[in-house]
């Protein structure tokens, strides 16, 4: 099969993927910043961060204090820009991945569905290629939405660029990716949602109405099997936003000031596995501090998850609608299609020719990178010869 006939499906439902998870993220994003909030809050009280009678009582609770205290409506869309951009690109690359990695696994197993493992393996894997790109524009948000806990509420109108400069000031550049570890693990989230609403919908849809079961429907079966999966994998959850928001582990002290704005927490997790953070805070703090605001995270899941598909299928079917208005257009006009095609393969040349230089440009590094090693082993051992032998005339 052509190779463009495998990528064109997988963009169309990356793009469609984006435009629906940016119509949830604008809808979902004050109870998001909430939800951030209560996961840490837990940890920001026992450093000292925050005061205990500055401790959010629940989802209405915060809604309210960050209503009266923050400066009304617009305290709820902080950091709104950088993570509207996130999830858009997130859901992007997943769905191009997860499209594209499934589609290939269905032609080489000759199969009409994925197994059990294949499913969520595929879905592990597309989000693991996704996160890769975004874990740090990920970090960048939490610390924003998290900003105004941390002291007198300067660092929440840090810009995109000053947020990332306190984290690299703190934990270096690898310190943008910071969660990954969890975000890995994270990746079952989305893979054991699309398998159990894959699986809800062959039980409780008519065969017939697979492709196209109704908006109604699929904003539940979506809904309903991202509750499902939030609620087995929300101790991560809590784990990442804990390591996101921690500061680097030399630091003492939970509220000093650092370049004129409030320190973030310390926390043991910045330097911890993903597994040894959950297990810390569950030996340390008891099971139920891993659960801490799961209930706004379900009511966020079953909204935003729903949301998304449903406006998903919407604008996938306008792509597909434009595509075939845009074929018949040139079809009907063979000027304007002799014109396109030239184009296209003008661009194909183009892109041919800059992946040729890329790839001489790599194997000349390679070739340099190896001369390089080759001298600076041959360095190494005559410098090991000379004082071989500077130790033995001495003897």
């Amino acid at each position: 099969m052509p190779r463009a006939s495998k990528l064109l499906p997988s963009l169309g439902h990356a793009a469609s993927g984006a435009g629906g998870t940016v119509v949830s993220t604008l809808v979902i994003y004050p109870l998001d910043l909430v939800n951030t909030r209560l996961k840490v809050q837990r940890q920001l009280r026992a450093d000292g961060t925050i005061r205990e009678c500055d401790a959010y009582g629940g989802i209405l609770d915060a809604f309210r204090a960050i209503y009266s205290k923050e400066g009304g409506i617009s305290a709820f869309f902080v950091g709104l820009g950088p993570d509207v951009a996130k999830s858009a690109a997130d859901s992007f690359l997943f769905f191009l991945f997860y499209t594209w990695f499934r589609a290939r696994r269905l032609r080489t197993s000759d199969a009409r569905y994925l197994r059990v493992w294949e499913e969520l393996a595929v879905g592990a894997a597309a989000g693991a290629c996704s996160k890769a790109f975004t874990t740090p524009v990920s970090n960048v948000v939490t610390r924003q939405q998290t900003a105004s806990l941390l002291g007198n509420g300067s660092s929440e109108k840090a810009t995109f660029g000053e947020t990332v400069a306190e984290i690299r000031s703190e934990k270096g550049l690898l310190g943008l990716w910071a969660g990954y570890s969890a975000s890995l693990v994270l990746t079952l989230n989305p893979s054991m949602t699309f398998f159990l609403q894959q699986m809800l919908k062959r039980m409780l849809v008519p065969r017939e109405s697979w492709d196209e079961p109704g908006g109604l429907v699929t904003f539940l079966l979506a809904a309903l099997s991202k509750v499902s999966a939030t609620s087995i994998t929300y101790p991560f959850q809590i784990a990442k936003a804990r390591v996101q928001v921690s500061a680097k582990p030399g630091e003492k002290g939970g509220s000093g000031k650092q370049n004129g704005r409030p320190k973030s927490p310390v926390n043991r997790a910045s330097r911890e596995t993903i597994f040894g953070t959950v297990s810390r805070i569950a030996r340390t703090e008891g099971v139920k501090a891993l659960y801490d605001g799961i209930g706004g995270e379900l009511l966020k899941g079953f909204f935003s998850h729903g949301t998304t598909m449903v406006a998903k299928d919407f604008i996938h079917a306008l792509l597909v609608r434009f595509y075939l208005a845009l074929l018949i257009f040139l079809q009907r006009y063979p000027r304007v299609r002799a014109r396109v095609l030239e184009k296209m393969r003008k661009t194909q040349g183009d892109l041919m020719r800059w992946y040729q230089m890329a790839k001489l440009i790599s194997i000349l590094g390679r070739q340099r990178g190896a001369q390089a090693i080759k001298r600076a082993l041959g360095s190494g051992e005559k410098a090991m010869k000379d004082l071989l032998w500077a130790s033995g005339s001495s003897n």
